[in-house]
């Protein structure tokens, strides 16, 4: 992401320390560790929502096309009324039930 040489570092961070003194150095560094951590935090809850967005758009495009799908098939194969039952036959005389 970021290219930064060790060179490049080193310079910064004794600027930090002549620019803001040995006595705050650690205060600003906890400082500005939080303040990472904060930006870290946020940029993963928007990652996360943006996903979940991509997420349900996707379900509700696949469930669209399945609606599609399944209308298309139950129109190709309609279904058939069920049989009837046949009818009972009548009982032949002197027959013993």
């Amino acid at each position: 992401m970021f290219d930064v040489a060790p060179t490049e570092l080193m310079l910064v961070a004794i600027v930090a320390l002549v620019v803001i003194g040995p006595k705050d150095l650690p205060r600003v560094l906890r400082m500005v560790g939080q303040w990472v951590g904060k930006a870290r935090r946020v940029a993963g809850q928007f990652r996360s929502g943006f996903d979940e967005m991509i997420r349900e758009s996707e379900l509700a495009e696949m469930e669209k096309k399945w609606a599609e799908e399944n209308a298309r098939i139950m129109a190709e194969h309609p279904v058939a009324p069920p049989p009837e039952p046949p009818a009972p036959e009548p009982a032949a005389e002197g027959a013993k039930p």
